[in-house]
C-alpha cells in the first residue's frame, strides 16, 4: 500500500500538469533554437578535429581548383546542417524539469524511477503503454520538425556564422540576432545545474570521468613504454620480468 501510495503521489507530481491542455506542450521557438544551436555546435566541434585537406580539382574540367581543409569547406557545412535535427532526436521529455531544461538527452528521473518500479515486480497502470514508454514524446517530434523548417529558413545565417563569424557565440548570432529578434529570448539563458538523484546528469558526468580515466591510462601506459625504451638492454629486459640471457661458460675441456 505504501509503495502505491508514493507511486501515485510521483506520478501526481512529474506528469500532471493542471489541465488537460498542459499534457502535451510543444516547443516554443526560443527552444527550438536554443537546441538547434546547441547540437550545431556540438557538431562543428566533432568534425573540427580533423587535418583532412580535399582537393578541389576534382570535378573541374579545366583541372583548376586548389586544396581546401576539411574544417574550412563547403562539405563540412553541408553535412552537418543536413544532419542536425536528426540529433535531437536523441532528447526526451523531462517533465519534472522547468522551463526549456525539459528537453535533454538521456531518461528521464520519472521514467527511470517506473522502469525500475516495473523491474522489481511493482504494477504500474499508466494511460501510456509500457512498450511505449521509450517511442520519441510528441514534444520532441515537433522539435525535430520544427528544426527542419528553421534550418531550411535561416540557411544563409548560418553560412554566414560559419564562414565570417565563428568566433562568436552561435547561440547569441543564430537565436538572439536572427531567429528570435524583437522576441522572447529568456530560454537561451536557462542553464541546467543539476540536483542530487537527477540519473541524466550522472550519467554524462559518469561518461566524461570515464572518459578522462581512460586517457590517463593511456598517458601513463605510454610513457612506461617510452622509459622502458631509453634504459640498457639488461635493465630493459629486467623491468619487463625476462632476464637477459647469461653466456655459456667455457672451459679447455671442452675443445678436447
Amino acid at each position: 500500500m505504501a509503495a502505491a501510495a508514493s507511486l501515485l503521489l510521483l506520478l501526481a507530481a512529474a506528469l500532471a500538469g493542471g489541465d488537460d491542455s498542459d499534457w502535451v506542450r510543444l516547443p516554443s521557438k526560443c527552444e527550438v533554437c536554443k537546441y538547434v544551436a546547441v547540437e550545431l555546435k556540438s557538431a562543428f566541434e566533432e568534425t573540427g578535429k580533423t587535418k583532412e585537406v580535399i582537393d578541389t580539382k576534382y570535378g573541374f574540367l579545366d583541372g583548376k581548383g586548389s586544396a581546401v581543409k576539411y574544417t574550412q569547406s563547403d562539405i563540412r557545412l553541408i553535412e552537418v546542417t543536413e544532419n542536425i535535427c536528426k540529433r535531437l532526436l536523441d532528447y526526451n521529455l523531462h517533465k519534472e524539469r522547468s522551463g526549456s531544461n525539459r528537453f535533454a538527452k538521456g531518461m528521464s528521473e520519472t521514467f527511470e524511477t517506473l522502469h525500475n518500479l516495473v523491474h522489481k515486480g511493482v504494477k504500474v497502470v499508466m494511460d501510456i503503454p509500457y512498450e511505449l514508454w521509450n517511442e520519441t514524446s510528441a514534444e520532441v517530434a515537433d522539435l525535430k520538425k520544427q528544426c527542419d523548417v528553421l534550418v531550411e529558413e535561416y540557411e544563409d545565417v548560418i553560412e554566414d556564422w560559419y564562414r565570417h563569424h565563428q568566433t562568436e557565440d552561435l547561440s547569441q548570432f543564430l537565436c538572439a540576432n536572427h531567429v528570435l529578434k524583437g522576441k522572447d529570448t529568456s530560454c537561451l539563458s536557462e542553464k541546467w545545474t543539476g540536483k542530487k538523484g537527477d540519473l541524466a546528469s550522472v550519467g554524462e558526468k559518469h561518461s566524461k570521468k570515464k572518459s578522462r580515466k581512460k586517457k590517463k591510462k593511456e598517458g601513463q601506459k605510454g610513457e612506461k613504454e617510452g622509459a622502458a625504451g631509453l634504459l640498457p638492454t639488461g635493465e630493459a629486459l629486467e623491468e619487463s620480468g625476462v632476464q637477459e640471457e647469461a653466456p655459456l661458460t667455457h672451459s679447455p675441456a671442452d675443445e678436447l
